[in-house]
């Protein structure tokens, strides 16, 4: 009996800040760092909003596109780079929030910005195994920069949700494929609001090391060549690398250039690749292939094969706001409104 993703559903804040407006504050050309990142302008958390709400709301909207009874979800997984809480779950949180049944499986995952996925590998074991009937991850971060650093430019926020089940299923998944090794490229220590990044150690060692290994590894062990995909997803840090890792596989623009999200909301971490799942799927035909490949630092790729069903037709009608929707929703905020947004304005006796 096939398993996949029954529903979908994505959050992303309405603000938005344009590149040219941190540049400007920071001296920067504008036009040289657009074309150095090939991002426009990048999603930002309202006052009110965080990891958590954030993932509350790509989950109320994937149980409302799935149609279902939200206890009868048996597991739920929640992956981020940026909790509210030191010590304490997302997930839990969740199982309230939702209405799901106490008894439930509830964890955070940890794998930068992959861990939303490693959600997803966990929640298929446990539908396959028949222990739940249904299965949640949730890819969620309000991701940070230091102000004046070049990560300022794409560290973003938003939220995705899968819903993996045996019934209804409108992306049955084929195949599934890790490569991981020890890569220091990106990390941030306890007690330290930023993240550090070895400038080295994030392009070739990085990224195109495992997205291409995952990739290329899961073809080579299954027999799938790139013009068996109608998409193929990356994940983003920013818009050259998935376009340079589809040149890397031989693998067509048209095919990755609708799941490109970076451009127009930056790089939301553990929502990135999701998030670009999620364009996909909302407007996916039956019968196509999709590859799916997420990244995290420190670091590691898994790569996913899933072929779209007849349902999906249904679960594009249910009203559910698209990725596309979200895109065009947007309000911009000037550099002061977005320090007070991100709460990075700190007060002190």
């Amino acid at each position: 009996m096939k398993v996949g993703i029954v529903s979908w559903g994505a959050y992303i804040p309405k603000y938005r800040i344009r590149t040219e407006e941190v540049a400007r504050i920071w001296g920067d050309d504008p036009l040289r760092i657009v074309d150095v990142y090939l991002v426009d302008e990048k999603s930002v958390e309202g006052i009110d909003e965080d990891a958590v709400t954030i993932a509350v709301e790509a989950a109320r909207r994937a149980i409302r596109r799935a149609g279902i009874d939200p206890k009868k979800i048996g597991a739920v997984y929640a992956g981020t780079e940026s909790k509210p809480y030191a010590v304490k779950p997302i997930s839990s949180i969740l199982v309230d929030a939702l209405g799901l049944s106490n008894n439930v499986f509830a964890v955070d995952m940890e794998f930068a910005c992959k861990a939303g996925s490693e959600g997803l590998v966990a929640a298929i074991g446990l539908v396959k195994a028949g222990q739940v009937e249904y299965g949640m991850t949730v890819g969620t971060d309000t991701s940070q920069g230091e102000p004046g650093e070049h990560l300022e430019y794409s560290a973003s926020s938003g939220g995705v949700a899968l819903i993996v089940g045996r019934d209804g299923v409108a992306a049955e998944l084929e195949a599934v494929y890790s490569y991981v090794s020890d890569t220091p490229d990106f990390w941030r220590r306890e007690g330290s609001p930023y993240p550090m990044h070895g400038e080295g150690f994030t392009g070739e060692p990085a990224y195109f090391r495992h997205i291409i290994g995952a990739a290329k590894g899961l073809m080579e062990k299954y027999g799938y060549k790139p013009s068996d995909f109608a998409y193929v997803v990356f994940h983003q840090p920013n818009g050259r690398f998935p376009v340079r890792a589809a040149s890397m596989l031989n693998i067509p623009m048209e095919k990755i250039k609708p799941g490109i999200v970076v451009t127009h909301i930056g790089n939301t971490y553990n929502a990135s690749a999701l998030m670009g799942f999620a364009k996909v799927l909302d407007v996916a035909k039956p019968g196509d292939k999709i590859l799916l490949v997420p990244f995290g630092s420190g670091a590691g790729s898994n790569a996913f094969v899933f072929t779209v069903t007849d349902v999906v037709q249904e679960r594009q009608k249910t009203g559910v706001p698209t990725v596309e929707d979200m895109l065009r929703d947007k309000i911009y905020v000037d550099y002061a409104q977005y320090l007070k947004m991100r709460k990075m304005i700190k007060l002190f006796d």
